[in-house]
């Protein structure tokens, strides 16, 4: 049977409606047709939308994008050509289109969303970088990253609840939407603005306070259809102020979520943080632990802790993209906990480092040094974990970091001290054993914790949560790291443990308890960083 309007109702009003579509395209091919010369060129003068504001932001105002929903079809024209004008990589986009559902099956809606930089009133990127990479043009507002002075280390990256600053890997650098300054500057539209079919895009004036100001307010549909508070299944824009303005004749659902909400993206694994975070907490509970039993602090727990502290350091460095720069890192030290942590750790090595020679080849074993650099350890330890709290993800919040962090610490200390105990045999007697307890009860109470994880992932599925999409990856994808992490901490931190302190087995498998117990947490580290739900923008990062 022969397809036709009468046969199939749908497909009629589909094709009717494809020629009721009033485009800018639809309306200038529509008028090329009857008109040709100078009259064209004043018909697309006529027709061409007002992509820039009249004048320039006053004080207290901004450049920001607006993008009408209702015009936005999802063709990634706006992709393309920024991808085009400004260079970029095969896999690197600085501009993204999603997809917004309702989560309501009994009510179906769907939005494309175009999405880049939102040149927020209060960047987190700018605020947590370490090297001053990033600075708020004073006039516009534009939220720029200088690439000369990024060392790579990404933390941008984990500030921006929107996924906007990418890594370069070939440049080891990371780089984002600028909103083509430099077009701006010379009265031209962005690139993605200007290539946009339907004029979805273009630039107005915000207020710092985050309303739109009169004079950006230019065609009668603007009036009648003001800005949304930000977008529905965005995240909260109250962190960053994000300056974009969605607006929509129409009344966005409640109950919209991004289109690839629910999907499951194991995060990058960052393996030079997973050893910094595992051997520089060993080598600083290790000197903690040393405090409680005088004795232990001997050559051996020194030079242990030392060492762990100077590989875990060494390690770090090769997370940066541009480690020649890596000596910048103190200039964000007001603003940024990366700083903060990178000068703490730096002053903690130092003054292990002179404990060690002071103690090695001076006999100089004054209780006060090991003290002083215990507590500089363990505050280098507080901003580690405010480097990740404040990024603000569901999974990495204070309350979780901190026990995780500090847990480790005590772990691998008492594991440390214990097998440091038996190779010097400078310990009282008796107390390897009351470490062997000590460590079993410290490597249960961190295991008890960490169940508290996956518990989410027997609620109620019907709400997806950065908790429950947390606990699905480590009950899912990285199932065989969350086994390996809890085989090797009940065997090396509980078991092997226990049967020293209850003179079962030899002292001298201490030290098969320290390596167990270092791979349990090395998988726990690896964890922590990949099973967190990164927030973004609807689409981004899919």
């Amino acid at each position: 049977m022969v397809a036709s309007k009468e046969n199939f109702p749908l497909l009629a009003e589909l094709l009717a409606e494809q020629q009721r579509l009033d485009t800018p395209v639809a309306r200038f091919a529509t008028a090329h047709a009857a008109l040709s010369g100078s009259q064209l060129s004043t018909l697309s003068a006529q027709l061409r939308p007002q992509l820039l504001p009249l004048t320039a932001p006053r004080p207290g105002e901004q450049y920001a994008f607006e993008v009408d929903l209702d015009s936005c079809s999802g063709c990634k024209s706006c992709v393309a050509a920024c991808h085009s004008l400004n260079g970029l990589d095969d896999t690197e986009t600085w501009r993204d289109v999603g997809l917004l559902v309702s989560d309501d099956r009994r009510h179906p809606f769907s939005q494309t969303v175009t999405t880049a930089c939102h040149h927020c009133a209060d960047p987190a990127c700018l605020n947590g970088c370490p090297v001053l990479a990033y600075e708020k043009d004073p006039l516009t507002g534009i939220v720029r990253h200088l690439d000369d002075q990024c060392i790579g280390c990404s933390y941008c990256v984990l500030k921006c609840p929107y996924d906007v600053p990418k890594f370069n890997a070939r440049l080891g650098i990371v780089r984002k939407c600028d909103m083509c300054h430099g077009r701006l500057a010379h009265g031209e539209a962005p690139a993605c603005a200007q290539a946009c079919p339907t004029h979805a895009i273009k630039i107005v004036t915000v207020t710092v306070g985050g309303a739109l100001c009169p004079d950006s307010v230019t065609t009668e549909s603007e009036h009648k259809a003001p800005p949304t508070t930000f977008l529905p299944g965005a995240p909260d824009p109250s962190y960053t102020q994000p300056t974009t303005r969605y607006v929509s004749k129409r009344a966005l659902p409640p109950t919209l979520v991004a289109g690839d909400h629910a999907t499951l993206r194991p995060q990058a694994p960052h393996w030079p943080l997973v050893f910094l975070l595992t051997l520089v907490p060993a080598a600083v509970g290790t000197q903690l632990v040393a405090l409680t039993q005088p004795d232990f602090v001997t050559y051996y727990v020194t030079n242990s802790a030392w060492l762990a502290g100077a590989l875990g350091l060494a390690i770090s460095v090769l997370h940066l993209g541009q480690p020649r720069r890596a000596w910048r890192v103190f200039l964000g030290w007001r603003q940024s906990w990366l700083s903060r942590e990178a000068l703490a750790f730096g002053a903690w090595f130092a003054l292990s480092t002179l404990t060690l020679v002071l103690q090695s080849a001076f006999g100089i074993r004054h209780f006060a040094f090991p003290c002083a650099t215990a507590a500089l350890g363990a505050f280098a330890l507080f901003c580690s974990v405010m480097v990740y709290a404040d990024t603000r993800r569901a999974f990495w919040r204070f309350a979780n970091t901190a026990p995780r962090f500090f847990g480790t610490a005590v772990v691998l200390g008492l594991a440390g001290a214990l097998a440091c105990g038996e190779l010097g045999r400078t310990a009282m007697p008796g107390s390897p054993h009351w470490l062997g307890f000590a460590l079993a009860l410290a490597t249960i109470a961190k295991l008890v914790f960490e169940a508290r994880t996956v518990l989410p992932a027997h609620d109620d599925r019907n709400e997806v949560t950065p908790r429950l999409l947390t606990a699905l990856l480590l009950t899912g994808p990285l199932r065989a790291f969350n086994e390996l992490r809890l085989f090797a901490a009940v065997l090396g931190g509980v078991l092997l443990p226990l049967a020293i302190a209850l003179r079962v087995a030899p002292p001298a498998f201490a030290w098969a308890a320290l390596a167990l117990s270092l791979l349990g947490e090395l998988a726990e580290r690896y964890l922590f960083f990949r099973a967190v739900d990164a927030p973004k923008m609807p689409g981004v990062g899919a």
